[in-house]
């Protein structure tokens, strides 16, 4: 019995206990107290990633979690995706307004206009025509009536060329069907379509694109500008007698003045300057070329890009075009990426008397393909 308690002993297999001998962690070279045995993980490829260790100044430091960093490239990265969401919100808010302030115009011009290319890969010529009429809104003598083109001006613009001719309204031409007549009477008698052909039989010239604004849809176009700054000479004028006869008074001082619609539409039409009564017509006209320089300047100016989608919204509003919102749109980006204007007004080489004995300005072939030459250059 002893013997097979023996053998039993014998048989019984051993165990050996091993202790964890608990590691003490070295301090980091810094002196700081930082855990550096937590490097030292036998599986370090187990680790999320999110866990791994940073080193600090202060010792360890865990990232927060599902926290992106920012950087200087995450912020420009936004910023440029917000600049081309306000650019396209705004271009199609441009171009649904112009589509629909389109109307009949494309039907009465249609015959009289020739074909271009698209206005930012060539150039334009467009005729904008600056209608009087005076709606009953004005509370001026002639409204209702029978209007003209208070303004005429040509815009070469696209392809590089940024250019303008504007041609006094007192020119006398030939207006097919109604004889011999001051330039502006075209549009009295046939409208945009014959004011079209009329400037076009006189300077010899195609036009690709008719815009018109009247006297009641301009100053909405300054006032969606928020306004434009005019610098000048003084002005005073009292057109149609006045403010107390019922027309319009403008008074500005020497220098810059800031213009809400109803005076900068004023400045367009003082003829009469109290100011210095020598001007005349081509002082006008050169104030009409200022007056759209400026509207260019606002339009690129901080406070516009702004009010960017606003502004896209109620500036095809003021006027009437043949041409689509993306043709119209790319007019203006023409415009304002072609660099200077150069702006010319067609110079009379004489005067003339109308058989109601009203007094006109004449201009001579010479001059008018001089004219024409150096507009077309852009």
């Amino acid at each position: 019995m002893a013997d097979d308690d023996k053998q039993g002993a014998r048989e019984k297999p051993e165990y050996k206990v091993y202790r964890s001998r608990p590691r003490l962690p070295r301090r980091s070279a810094q002196g700081d107290g930082a855990v550096a045995g937590l490097e030292e993980l036998r599986h370090p490829h187990e680790r999320p990633p999110e866990y791994e260790v940073q080193r600090g100044r202060r010792g360890l430091r865990l990232p927060r979690r599902g926290r992106p960093r920012i950087s200087a490239r995450r912020v420009v990265k936004w910023l440029l995706i917000g600049l081309f969401a306000w650019f396209a919100l705004s271009a199609v808010l441009f171009m649904i307004s112009a589509q629909i302030q389109r109307g009949d115009l494309p039907d009465e011009v249609g015959d009289q206009l020739d074909a271009g290319p698209y206005p930012l890969t060539g150039a334009n010529t467009i005729l904008v025509l600056g209608s009087d009429a005076r709606t009953e809104s004005l509370a001026e003598p002639g409204s209702g009536g029978p209007s003209r083109s208070d303004s005429i001006m040509l815009l070469r613009i696209g392809g590089g060329a940024n250019a303008s001719l504007s041609i006094p309204r007192d020119t006398v031409v030939d207006i097919r069907g109604h004889g011999t007549a001051k330039i502006n009477a075209a549009y009295a008698f046939g409208g945009p379509a014959l004011a079209t052909r009329t400037v076009k039989e006189f300077l010899g010239i195609e036009v690709n694109h008719v815009v018109e604004v009247s006297f009641e849809n301009f100053p909405q176009l300054i006032d969606a500008l928020g306004g434009v700054t005019y610098k000048g000479g003084c002005v005073h004028s009292e057109i149609n007698g006045g403010r107390r006869n019922g027309g319009t008074t403008l008074r500005l001082k020497r220098g810059e003045t800031e213009l809400n619609g109803r005076q900068a539409l004023a400045l367009a039409r003082t003829r009469k300057n109290l100011c210095n009564p020598s001007e005349n017509d081509l002082d006008r006209a050169r104030r009409q070329q200022q007056l759209v320089a400026a509207m260019k300047d606002k339009v690129t100016s901080f406070e516009t890009f702004i009010r960017l989608p606003w502004v896209s919204w109620a500036a095809p509003r003021a006027v009437r075009s043949d041409m689509s919102g993306p043709t119209l749109l790319g007019v203006v980006g023409a415009a304002l990426t072609g660099g200077a204007e150069k702006q010319r007004v067609l110079q009379p080489s004489g005067g003339t008397t109308l058989a109601d004995g009203g007094a006109g300005l004449t201009v001579d072939d010479a001059t008018k393909r001089d004219a024409v030459e150096r507009f077309l250059r852009g």
